[in-house]
Protein backbone atom coordinates (compact mmCIF):
# COMPACT_ATOMS: atom_id res chain seq x y z
CA UNK A 1 0.00 0.00 0.00
CA UNK A 2 2.87 2.35 0.81
CA UNK A 3 4.38 1.70 -2.63
CA UNK A 4 1.05 2.47 -4.30
CA UNK A 5 0.52 5.71 -2.37
CA UNK A 6 4.10 6.79 -3.09
CA UNK A 7 3.70 6.09 -6.81
CA UNK A 8 0.40 8.00 -6.91
CA UNK A 9 1.89 10.96 -5.06
CA UNK A 10 4.97 11.25 -7.26
CA UNK A 11 2.83 10.73 -10.36
CA UNK A 12 0.57 13.60 -9.31
CA UNK A 13 3.51 15.88 -8.48
CA UNK A 14 5.09 15.17 -11.86
CA UNK A 15 1.76 15.83 -13.58
CA UNK A 16 2.66 19.51 -13.21
CA UNK A 17 5.72 18.66 -15.29
CA UNK A 18 3.43 16.96 -17.81
CA UNK A 19 1.20 20.04 -17.98
CA UNK A 20 4.24 22.23 -18.61
CA UNK A 21 5.45 19.93 -21.38
CA UNK A 22 1.92 19.91 -22.80
CA UNK A 23 2.00 23.70 -23.09
CA UNK A 24 5.40 23.86 -24.77
CA UNK A 25 5.21 20.78 -27.02
CA UNK A 26 1.49 20.65 -27.83
CA UNK A 27 0.13 24.20 -27.49
CA UNK A 28 3.18 25.95 -28.99
CA UNK A 29 4.77 23.04 -30.87
CA UNK A 30 8.06 24.18 -29.30
CA UNK A 31 10.81 21.60 -28.58
CA UNK A 32 11.67 22.99 -25.15
CA UNK A 33 14.60 21.22 -23.51
CA UNK A 34 14.72 23.79 -20.69
CA UNK A 35 12.62 21.32 -18.69
CA UNK A 36 15.59 19.33 -17.41
CA UNK A 37 17.10 22.47 -15.89
CA UNK A 38 13.98 24.32 -14.75
CA UNK A 39 12.62 21.45 -12.64
CA UNK A 40 15.95 21.34 -10.78
CA UNK A 41 15.97 25.12 -10.46
CA UNK A 42 12.53 25.05 -8.82
CA UNK A 43 13.70 22.34 -6.43
CA UNK A 44 16.94 24.18 -5.64
CA UNK A 45 15.25 27.51 -4.89
CA UNK A 46 12.59 25.88 -2.72
CA UNK A 47 15.15 23.77 -0.83
CA UNK A 48 17.43 26.70 -0.03
CA UNK A 49 14.50 28.80 1.20
CA UNK A 50 13.08 25.95 3.29
CA UNK A 51 16.43 25.38 5.00
CA UNK A 52 16.36 29.07 5.95
CA UNK A 53 12.92 28.63 7.53
CA UNK A 54 10.74 30.14 4.80
CA UNK A 55 7.10 29.03 4.64
CA UNK A 56 6.66 26.01 2.30
CA UNK A 57 3.96 27.81 0.31
CA UNK A 58 6.24 30.80 -0.30
CA UNK A 59 9.17 28.51 -1.16
CA UNK A 60 7.02 26.59 -3.67
CA UNK A 61 5.84 29.86 -5.23
CA UNK A 62 9.47 30.95 -5.52
CA UNK A 63 10.22 27.68 -7.31
CA UNK A 64 7.43 28.48 -9.77
CA UNK A 65 8.89 31.94 -10.39
CA UNK A 66 12.38 30.53 -10.92
CA UNK A 67 11.11 28.10 -13.53
CA UNK A 68 9.14 30.88 -15.21
CA UNK A 69 12.28 33.03 -15.51
CA UNK A 70 14.15 30.10 -17.08
CA UNK A 71 11.35 29.53 -19.60
CA UNK A 72 11.12 33.23 -20.44
CA UNK A 73 14.88 33.28 -21.05
CA UNK A 74 14.53 30.46 -23.57
CA UNK A 75 11.70 32.37 -25.24
CA UNK A 76 13.75 35.56 -25.46
CA UNK A 77 16.72 33.74 -26.98
CA UNK A 78 14.43 32.21 -29.59
CA UNK A 79 12.21 35.18 -30.46
CA UNK A 80 14.46 38.19 -29.88
CA UNK A 81 17.91 36.73 -30.61
CA UNK A 82 16.60 34.54 -33.46
CA UNK A 83 18.24 31.38 -32.11
CA UNK A 84 16.76 28.02 -33.06
CA UNK A 85 14.17 26.90 -30.51
CA UNK A 86 15.82 23.59 -29.72
CA UNK A 87 19.23 25.22 -29.37
CA UNK A 88 17.77 27.96 -27.15
CA UNK A 89 16.49 25.35 -24.72
CA UNK A 90 19.79 23.49 -24.76
CA UNK A 91 21.71 26.69 -24.01
CA UNK A 92 19.48 27.60 -21.06
CA UNK A 93 19.45 24.02 -19.74
CA UNK A 94 23.25 23.88 -19.88
CA UNK A 95 23.61 27.22 -18.10
CA UNK A 96 21.11 26.17 -15.44
CA UNK A 97 23.35 23.33 -14.29
CA UNK A 98 25.91 25.83 -13.02
CA UNK A 99 23.21 28.21 -11.79
CA UNK A 100 21.58 25.44 -9.78
CA UNK A 101 24.93 24.61 -8.17
CA UNK A 102 25.37 28.26 -7.21
CA UNK A 103 21.83 28.45 -5.82
CA UNK A 104 22.28 25.36 -3.63
CA UNK A 105 25.95 25.97 -2.84
CA UNK A 106 26.56 22.23 -3.22
CA UNK A 107 25.26 19.33 -5.25
CA UNK A 108 22.65 18.17 -2.70
CA UNK A 109 20.52 19.98 -0.12
CA UNK A 110 18.80 17.73 2.47
CA UNK A 111 15.46 18.81 3.93
CA UNK A 112 15.14 16.28 6.74
CA UNK A 113 15.08 18.93 9.47
CA UNK A 114 13.20 21.61 7.49
CA UNK A 115 9.46 22.27 7.60
CA UNK A 116 7.97 21.23 4.25
CA UNK A 117 4.47 20.83 2.87
CA UNK A 118 4.81 17.11 3.62
CA UNK A 119 5.67 17.64 7.29
CA UNK A 120 2.95 20.28 7.64
CA UNK A 121 0.34 17.97 6.10
CA UNK A 122 1.39 15.14 8.41
CA UNK A 123 1.20 17.40 11.46
CA UNK A 124 -2.29 18.62 10.58
CA UNK A 125 -3.69 15.14 9.94
CA UNK A 126 -2.07 13.72 13.07
CA UNK A 127 -3.62 16.52 15.11
CA UNK A 128 -7.03 15.82 13.59
CA UNK A 129 -6.62 12.12 14.41
CA UNK A 130 -5.79 12.90 18.02
CA UNK A 131 -2.13 11.94 17.74
CA UNK A 132 -2.69 8.71 15.83
CA UNK A 133 0.06 8.31 13.22
CA UNK A 134 -1.67 5.54 11.25
CA UNK A 135 -4.87 5.24 9.23
CA UNK A 136 -6.79 2.16 8.16
CA UNK A 137 -8.00 2.24 4.55
CA UNK A 138 -9.81 -0.80 3.11
CA UNK A 139 -8.12 -3.02 5.66
CA UNK A 140 -4.64 -1.61 5.01
CA UNK A 141 -2.65 0.35 7.56
CA UNK A 142 -1.43 3.60 6.01
CA UNK A 143 1.01 6.08 7.54
CA UNK A 144 -0.59 9.44 8.28
CA UNK A 145 2.19 11.20 6.37
CA UNK A 146 1.56 9.24 3.17
CA UNK A 147 -2.20 9.81 3.29
CA UNK A 148 -1.95 13.49 4.19
CA UNK A 149 0.60 14.25 1.47
CA UNK A 150 -1.44 12.41 -1.15
CA UNK A 151 -4.60 14.37 -0.29
CA UNK A 152 -2.76 17.70 -0.28
CA UNK A 153 -0.97 16.98 -3.56
CA UNK A 154 -4.22 15.84 -5.19
CA UNK A 155 -5.96 19.06 -4.12
CA UNK A 156 -3.03 21.13 -5.44
CA UNK A 157 -3.07 19.38 -8.81
CA UNK A 158 -6.84 19.76 -9.18
CA UNK A 159 -6.59 23.49 -8.46
CA UNK A 160 -3.65 23.89 -10.85
CA UNK A 161 -5.47 22.02 -13.63
CA UNK A 162 -8.64 24.08 -13.17
CA UNK A 163 -6.62 27.30 -13.15
CA UNK A 164 -4.77 26.28 -16.33
CA UNK A 165 -8.03 25.31 -18.04
CA UNK A 166 -9.64 28.64 -17.08
CA UNK A 167 -6.57 30.59 -18.21
CA UNK A 168 -6.36 28.90 -21.61
CA UNK A 169 -9.99 29.83 -22.24
CA UNK A 170 -9.39 33.54 -21.61
CA UNK A 171 -8.57 35.96 -24.45
CA UNK A 172 -4.86 35.73 -23.65
CA UNK A 173 -4.98 31.95 -23.41
CA UNK A 174 -6.91 31.69 -26.66
CA UNK A 175 -4.32 33.89 -28.35
CA UNK A 176 -1.57 31.63 -27.03
CA UNK A 177 -3.28 28.51 -28.39
CA UNK A 178 -3.88 30.24 -31.71
CA UNK A 179 -0.19 31.18 -31.83
CA UNK A 180 0.74 27.53 -31.70
CA UNK A 181 -1.92 26.48 -34.22
CA UNK A 182 -1.43 29.19 -36.83
CA UNK A 183 1.18 31.90 -36.12
CA UNK A 184 0.63 33.59 -39.50
CA UNK A 185 -3.06 34.10 -38.83
CA UNK A 186 -2.56 35.38 -35.29
CA UNK A 187 0.17 37.74 -36.51
CA UNK A 188 -2.25 39.11 -39.12
CA UNK A 189 -4.67 39.89 -36.28
CA UNK A 190 -2.06 42.13 -34.66
CA UNK A 191 -0.86 39.75 -31.93
CA UNK A 192 2.87 39.66 -31.18
CA UNK A 193 3.80 36.01 -31.74
CA UNK A 194 7.15 36.46 -29.99
CA UNK A 195 5.58 37.79 -26.81
CA UNK A 196 3.01 34.98 -26.81
CA UNK A 197 5.80 32.44 -27.10
CA UNK A 198 7.74 33.99 -24.23
CA UNK A 199 4.66 34.05 -21.98
CA UNK A 200 3.79 30.48 -22.90
CA UNK A 201 7.27 29.13 -22.18
CA UNK A 202 7.37 31.07 -18.92
CA UNK A 203 4.06 29.51 -17.84
CA UNK A 204 5.16 26.03 -18.93
CA UNK A 205 8.45 26.15 -17.06
CA UNK A 206 6.81 27.82 -14.08
CA UNK A 207 4.63 24.72 -13.67
CA UNK A 208 7.72 22.56 -14.14
CA UNK A 209 9.60 24.55 -11.49
CA UNK A 210 6.65 24.15 -9.12
CA UNK A 211 6.75 20.41 -9.78
CA UNK A 212 10.43 20.39 -8.81
CA UNK A 213 9.73 22.36 -5.63
CA UNK A 214 7.04 19.91 -4.52
CA UNK A 215 9.10 16.88 -5.52
CA UNK A 216 12.07 18.08 -3.44
CA UNK A 217 9.82 18.57 -0.42
CA UNK A 218 8.26 15.15 -0.81
CA UNK A 219 11.57 13.32 -1.31
CA UNK A 220 13.32 15.30 1.41
CA UNK A 221 16.18 16.65 -0.70
CA UNK A 222 17.10 18.61 -3.82
CA UNK A 223 19.86 17.28 -6.05
CA UNK A 224 21.56 18.91 -9.02
CA UNK A 225 21.10 15.70 -11.06
CA UNK A 226 17.37 15.27 -10.39
CA UNK A 227 16.26 16.88 -13.66
CA UNK A 228 18.08 14.52 -16.03
CA UNK A 229 15.61 12.91 -18.44
CA UNK A 230 12.56 14.74 -17.08
CA UNK A 231 11.60 16.11 -20.50
CA UNK A 232 11.21 12.52 -21.69
CA UNK A 233 9.05 11.75 -18.64
CA UNK A 234 6.80 14.71 -19.36
CA UNK A 235 6.49 13.89 -23.05
CA UNK A 236 5.66 10.27 -22.26
CA UNK A 237 2.94 11.40 -19.84
CA UNK A 238 1.39 13.70 -22.45
CA UNK A 239 1.45 11.00 -25.15
CA UNK A 240 -0.02 8.36 -22.84
CA UNK A 241 -2.69 10.84 -21.73
CA UNK A 242 -3.65 11.63 -25.31
CA UNK A 243 -4.00 7.92 -26.03
CA UNK A 244 -6.20 7.51 -22.94
CA UNK A 245 -8.66 10.34 -23.71
CA UNK A 246 -8.56 10.05 -27.52
CA UNK A 247 -9.67 13.63 -28.12
CA UNK A 248 -8.26 17.13 -28.54
CA UNK A 249 -10.83 18.80 -26.27
CA UNK A 250 -8.90 21.10 -23.92
CA UNK A 251 -10.32 19.92 -20.61
CA UNK A 252 -9.91 16.25 -21.46
CA UNK A 253 -6.39 16.74 -22.78
CA UNK A 254 -5.35 18.41 -19.50
CA UNK A 255 -6.99 15.58 -17.56
CA UNK A 256 -5.26 13.08 -19.82
CA UNK A 257 -1.83 14.58 -19.12
CA UNK A 258 -2.43 14.13 -15.39
CA UNK A 259 -3.70 10.59 -15.88
CA UNK A 260 -0.72 9.80 -18.13
CA UNK A 261 1.75 10.99 -15.50
CA UNK A 262 0.13 8.88 -12.78
CA UNK A 263 -0.10 5.81 -15.01
CA UNK A 264 3.49 6.20 -16.15
CA UNK A 265 4.70 6.39 -12.54
CA UNK A 266 2.63 3.33 -11.65
CA UNK A 267 4.24 1.41 -14.52
CA UNK A 268 7.68 2.42 -13.26
CA UNK A 269 6.79 1.38 -9.70
CA UNK A 270 5.49 -1.99 -10.91
CA UNK A 271 8.65 -2.58 -12.94
CA UNK A 272 10.88 -1.74 -9.97
CA UNK A 273 8.77 -3.92 -7.70
CA UNK A 274 9.14 -6.78 -10.17
CA UNK A 275 12.91 -6.60 -9.79
CA UNK A 276 14.04 -4.15 -12.47
CA UNK A 277 17.59 -2.95 -11.90
CA UNK A 278 17.39 0.80 -11.03
CA UNK A 279 20.31 1.33 -13.42
CA UNK A 280 17.94 0.35 -16.24
CA UNK A 281 15.28 2.89 -15.27
CA UNK A 282 16.16 5.43 -17.99
CA UNK A 283 16.27 2.65 -20.59
CA UNK A 284 12.82 1.50 -19.50
CA UNK A 285 11.56 5.09 -19.64
CA UNK A 286 12.79 5.44 -23.22
CA UNK A 287 11.14 2.11 -24.07
CA UNK A 288 7.81 3.29 -22.65
CA UNK A 289 8.04 6.51 -24.68
CA UNK A 290 8.88 4.55 -27.83
CA UNK A 291 5.88 2.28 -27.27
CA UNK A 292 3.59 5.25 -26.58
CA UNK A 293 4.73 6.90 -29.81
CA UNK A 294 4.25 3.95 -32.16
CA UNK A 295 1.28 2.10 -30.62
CA UNK A 296 -1.41 4.68 -31.58
CA UNK A 297 -0.29 4.52 -35.22
CA UNK A 298 -0.22 0.73 -35.20
CA UNK A 299 -3.70 0.55 -33.68
CA UNK A 300 -5.04 3.06 -36.23
CA UNK A 301 -3.59 1.07 -39.13
CA UNK A 302 -4.96 -2.16 -37.69
CA UNK A 303 -8.44 -0.65 -37.42
CA UNK A 304 -8.21 0.69 -40.95
CA UNK A 305 -7.17 -2.72 -42.22
CA UNK A 306 -10.02 -4.41 -40.32
CA UNK A 307 -12.48 -1.91 -41.78
CA UNK A 308 -11.39 -2.63 -45.33
CA UNK A 309 -11.70 -6.35 -44.71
Amino acid sequence: MTLLLGALTIGLILSLLALGVFISFRVFDFPDITTDGSITLGAAIAAVLLVKGVNPFVASAAGFCGGAVAGATTGVLHTKCKINGLLSGILVMTALYSINLHVMGKSNVPLLSAATFASDAERILTALKGGDTALHVLGWEVAARDAAVLVLVLATIVLAALALYAFLRTDLGTAMRATGDNPQMIRALGVDVGNMTIIGLALANGLIGLSGALLAQYQGFADVQMGIGMVVWGLASVIIGEALVGTTQLGLVITGAIMGSVLFRLLVAIALRAGLNPNDLKLMTATFVFAALILPGLVARARKGAGRA
